[in-house]
């Protein structure tokens, strides 16, 4: 069972305000997991949040260093990043810790070109 989130304040609400309703879902999911670790620099988070090089490329992009905190964000670099997120197609799913979006790498669990260790001849 998950734990119900605190309501946005400040520049996240200001920046879900502006998003219609349809979308509000998607915005808090993609808040609360880049504010659980309020103390984190938005670098790390970031790498756990989008997939590839996006959090990278939208932290260049907005200006910003990677030691920047969550806390730091305008309205409209939060509306740029939820935008960033979801043009590359992922926003963090419901009850999912930061990071993991509820599918392996691969169909097999490992990462792309791993392969098992065979058994046999050992």
């Amino acid at each position: 069972m998950s734990r119900p989130h605190r309501a946005l304040d400040g520049a996240p609400a200001t920046a879900r305000a502006a998003l219609p309703g349809t979308e509000a879902a998607a915005f808090d999911r993609l808040a609360h997991a880049v504010l659980a670790r309020p103390g984190a620099a938005l670098g790390a988070t970031l790498r756990a949040v989008l997939p590839g090089p996006a959090g990278p490329r939208w932290l260049r992009s907005a200006g910003l260093p990677p030691t920047t905190r969550a806390a730091d964000l305008t309205a409209e670099q939060w509306l740029s990043l939820y935008r960033c997120c979801a043009e590359a197609g992922r926003a963090p799913a419901p009850g999912a810790p930061a990071g993991w979006s509820g599918r392996p790498s691969s169909a097999h669990g490992r990462a792309s070109g791993a392969h098992a260790i065979p058994r046999w001849g050992q």
